[in-house]
């Protein structure tokens, strides 16, 4: 009697073992299907994110923003470009599949930079423009936003902003490109200053480009060449 019931126990005791087992390896390998999946899907959102970056999207991926998507202190990037800070893009970006050379790039982005606008400051629906040390403020508001096509095929959100009450040496309109298509914080943005809605959206080689202005030089040079 007593060998049978040690059998018994014996039986019991190695299927409890095999069963835990089974389902140690089962919940492994639950685990690891679903790691999978979630690097999958950060990898696809990843791509995807560089694409919108680049300016391949679809219409209805596109939706409105706030003003507030672009709130804070922020640097023209100009004086960095003139005085030599930001040589180490351009390097970078001759050296790294560009198609043109380090100073060929630099005279292209100094049009593209060029500003008077030292610094622009956004307080809910207040923009505050600084111009040679002179401050100047506007209430703006929302009025939409286009897509455009550029020349090489890819496209651009503008999100558009008008000033409410015309005031002298304000624009009246302010169109922000930062690459994004939807709602999101704004870790830089180019900016389109003007009177005239529709001729503001023709500017393609004038697009002065901020940062926040607690970040120098070196710092920005280097956010410039991690995208």
């Amino acid at each position: 009697m007593k060998t049978n019931v040690s059998k018994w126990i014996g039986a019991f005791a190695l299927s409890a073992l095999l069963v835990g087992c089974n389902a140690a390896e089962e919940e492994t390998t639950k685990v690891e299907e679903h790691e999978e999946q979630e690097h999958n899907h950060a990898h696809a959102e990843d791509d995807s994110a560089k694409q919108i970056y680049a300016g391949y999207f679809e219409d209805n991926q596109v939706e409105a923003r706030e003003l507030s998507d672009w709130a804070g202190d922020w640097q023209s990037v100009y004086p960095y470009l003139i005085d030599g800070s930001l040589d180490e893009v351009f390097e970078h970006k001759a050296e790294n599949g560009g198609t043109m050379t380090a100073e060929e790039y630099k005279e292209y982005y100094e049009v593209g930079y060029k500003t008077t606008v030292e610094r622009i400051i956004i307080e809910g629906n207040q923009v505050t423009f600084v111009e040679k040390g002179q401050q100047l403020t506007g209430t703006y508001e929302n009025d939409g936003y286009e897509i455009l096509t550029y020349e090489k095929g890819n496209r651009g959100v503008r999100y558009i902003f008008k000033l409410t009450e015309p005031t002298e040496g304000l624009p009246n309109y302010i169109q922000f490109s930062d690459h994004g298509i939807f709602p999101t914080v704004a870790d830089h943005y180019h900016i389109y200053l003007g009177n005239n809605r529709e001729g503001l959206l023709e500017e393609v080689t004038n697009w002065p480009t901020y940062y926040p202005s607690d970040m120098d030089g070196h710092t920005i040079a280097h956010e410039m060449m991690a995208h």
